[in-house]
């Protein structure tokens, strides 16, 4: 007896080589039908005994093609059809939409093979891919993801190419960037005037110009890199001066495994992240004797190292033959440059010569960044390799939200049915190409899931750019999200928790409810709404902003707070160098409460303690002498400082005599390593005793860790560590502690409040 089956299968499932994977497996249990892309996925129409059936799905639901993921798969009785065969047919356009287009895919081992391979067709191709490795969202213009809906569709394929596509046994079957020499993308190296420069190969001649010191921009995946030669200062040095980057490390590309071993420290995940399809910026450990420029990340000891993901990487780093910085191809904060056009304008003044392609970049992806923390892979930057993959959620959103995200490290984030869309990174809004980026990537997504938001979520804070995109959009239910209270949601969501939890929100800065920044906050928290149990003493920030940068303003207020108005400045070295005009106009400041906003960072007290022991009175970048800091700690300091905690109420945990103690030891002369290892055991010891409070009033609940400064690795260890044996405790993973992972949390907060939930 024939029988009849529709299969539905969503997940990452389009250009994945997945349809052949299909193929083969109805071919092999005897199974007739068809299968095609759709907008939500891939659907099935089998026919066969029922056994064989039976077979046919619990082979479906194994092992899945290597870059494939399955979400999902559900199947439901149909008439049987008297087919005599299995085929691919074409794709389906109709229905609701969800993307399952893979991210860009790092160039597997056989098309590797191939452009080192003298005998093969595509010998030095830089733009060889297959089903199993190549662009995939960043060339995608539409859905379902085929090729007219890439930017591939104006490269006709050769003879050699259409039979490859359309043969079904061939690893090429569909893929949908498909090329060789005679019928796709080329390179050429240009001036930056747009002459084109040497002769013969543009991959050799851009290998000789980086040995000779020079900068080149490199067009690649997702965007624009900067490129010089790693190893030497005089040219990390130049490409420093003419990005205008002072002190901020560099990412570095190296050849091979065996290359990034010789720079630094690797173990068996941070080795796996390395060559995994995602291919992110993973930051290691130095070793003492890298052969890297100091330049590269100045008083660091880590150091951010990739590998080539594309042919033209490989390609590029097998002709230099060491290892090159390559950095976002962008002016000061501005995003990274995705057309050639853009990219000439743009960088003429940083770049010597420009590595150019005619393959257009639909959207634009800067490079991931991720960490292992306590043992375990920390998305610090979800960019290329990890977007568009969609994040599961454990109730499905009522209606479509659209969450906008914070201003600095700004990614959004679309909410549809059961899945949360987040974009890829922007950077910061603080002008108005980054804005221009991020409204075109908002439109970008909501075309490709075809979804009209119906709740738009935004921060808090009045005068974000991302919460004035908010207001001026059309819909009429928007809803501010507190930002602490995103955190923690965020982390509820990448663990399929509803709450309530205990969420530790540690961070810089975020828009509180009273007025105030907050970033040192103990929340009980729903989705819908929260309960703030506890917080740090806040401290004046004279100048706002402008204390984030200078330092000592942050470090002067402590000290004045730990002594009452009277510190002892002169026996302090960092102030020495300051002058005591400026001292007695900022503290001014902070005494009258002249343009000098309250603020309960975490990251704040790192900023200022580090400045006071390490003498840092400026920061070149964000956080700097934070992580600075951070990275100066003894591992092994079992010592710690006391504190004062406040229970009345709101528990308020009081630093003065951690401050008191620190410059005792400083004048004591012990060792920064000391101190700082203080320093982190105190916060983590704090923390629980906070925690403990919290449990005491809303009981034993799962405890999530969330906020930027759990990007710091020994805080993120030491807190874990202490809390552990009381409670469940939750970290990041996949999605960012930062303000990256902020608009995931914000959705999820947006959809509950629109519900009319918490009330």
């Amino acid at each position: 007896m024939i029988e009849g089956r529709r299969i539905q299968i969503r997940g990452t499932v389009q250009g994945v080589g997945f349809r052949p994977w299909v193929f083969r497996l109805a071919t092999e249990e005897g199974i007739a039908g068809r299968v095609r892309n759709d907008t939500s996925g891939v659907t099935i129409d089998a026919f066969g005994a029922s056994p064989a059936l039976d077979a046919f799905l619990a082979r479906l639901g194994g092992p899945v093609p290597p870059a494939a993921s399955v979400r999902d798969l559900t199947f439901e009785e149909i008439p049987a059809e008297d087919a005599d065969r299995f085929s691919i047919v074409e794709s389906d356009s109709a229905g609701e939409r969800a993307i399952s287009i893979p991210p860009d895919l790092a160039t597997c081992p056989e098309c590797l093979a191939e452009v080192f391979d003298p005998a093969n067709p595509r010998f030095q191709y830089a733009f060889t891919n297959c089903t199993h490795c190549g662009p995939r969202f960043t060339i995608a213009t539409g859905v379902p993801y085929d090729r007219p809906a890439t930017t591939m569709t104006r490269f006709s394929m050769c003879g050699s190419c259409r039979r490859e596509y359309e043969s079904v046994l061939d690893r090429r079957f569909h893929a949908q960037p498909n090329a060789c020499p005679a019928c796709g993308p080329s390179l050429v190296l240009t001036t930056s005037s747009g002459e084109t420069f040497g002769n013969g190969n543009p991959i050799a001649a851009a290998a000789r110009a980086l040995k000779d010191g020079l900068i080149v921009a490199i067009k690649g995946l997702g965007g624009f890199h900067l490129a010089c030669d790693a190893g030497s200062p005089v040219a990390v040095a130049r490409l420093r001066r003419r990005k205008h980057r002072d002190e901020k490390p560099f990412a570095v590309m190296v050849e091979s495994l065996q290359a990034a071993r010789r720079i630094a420290r690797i173990d068996g995940e941070e080795e796996r992240l390395l060559t995994s399809v995602e291919a992110p910026i993973v930051l290691l450990q130095r070793l003492e004797d890298a052969p890297l420029a100091p330049e590269i990340a100045p008083a660091n000891p880590l150091v951010g190292l990739f590998l080539p993901y594309t042919p033209l990487h490989h390609l590029l780093l097998a002709r230099f033959g060491g290892p090159l910085v390559m950095t976002s191809g962008n002016v000061s904060d501005e995003p990274m440059a995705c057309g050639n056009d853009e990219a000439l304008e743009k960088l003429h003044d940083i770049a010597d010569l420009f590595l150019l392609h005619d393959r257009e970049i639909a959207t634009r992806a800067d490079d991931s960044v991720v960490r292992v923390i306590g043992g375990r892979t920390t998305v610090l930057r979800r960019s290329r390799g990890y977007v568009p993959r969609a994040v599961p959620v454990a109730r499905a959103f009522d209606r479509p939200v659209l969450a906008c995200g914070a201003q600095l490290k700004n990614t959004f984030c679309i909410g549809v049915r059961d899945s949360a869309y987040l974009g890829a990174h922007i950077g910061d809004l603080e002008n108005l190409a980054s804005y221009r980026s991020y409204e075109e990537a908002i439109d970008r997504m909501e075309k490709f899931l075809s979804v009209h938001p119906e709740v738009i979520a935004h921060d808090l804070h009045p005068d974000y750019l991302s919460t004035l995109y908010a207001d001026a959009r059309p819909e009429e239910t928007k809803v501010a999200v507190q930002h602490h209270h995103a955190h923690v949601a965020s982390a509820m969501a990448e663990h399929g928790l509803e709450g309530p939890v205990i969420g530790v929100a540690y961070d810089g800065t975020g828009y509180g409810t009273d007025g105030t920044a907050w970033g040192g906050e103990v929340l009980v928290a729903r989705l819908a709404d929260f309960q703030r149990l506890g917080t740090f003493r806040p401290i004046p920030l004279a100048g706002g902003d402008v204390a984030i940068r200078q330092v000592w303003r942050i470090a002067l207020a402590l000290v004045d707070d730990a002594f009452s108005g009277s510190p002892p400045l002169d026996e302090i070295p960092l102030f020495r160098g300051i002058p005591k005009t400026e001292v007695e106009l900022v503290r001014r400041m902070a005494a009258g409460r002249i343009a000098a906003p309250l603020a309960r960072g975490v990251g704040r007290y790192f900023d200022g303690i580090g400045a006071l022991v390490l003498g840092r009175d400026a920061a070149t970048y964000e956080g700097q002498v934070a992580l600075a800091w951070n990275l100066a700690a003894d591992p092994d300091e079992g010592g710690a400082y006391p504190y004062e905690l406040e229970r009345n109420g709101l528990a308020t945990l009081d630093l003065a005599p951690l401050v008191r103690a620190v410059l005792t030891d400083l004048a004591d002369g012990r060792a920064a390593s000391t101190i700082s290892g203080r320093f982190h055991n105190t916060i983590a010891l704090a923390t629980r005793e906070l925690v403990r409070i919290a449990a005491a009033k809303a009981g034993r609940l799962p405890v999530v860790l969330t906020g930027g400064c759990f990007q710091n690795a020994l805080l993120a260890k030491r807190i874990v560590g202490l809390l552990e044996p009381e409670f469940r405790v939750y970290r990041h993973g996949e999605i960012p502690p930062g303000d990256g992972g902020i608009a995931l949390g914000q959705a999820l907060v947006a959809d509950a409040v629109a519900r009319g939930e918490g009330r």
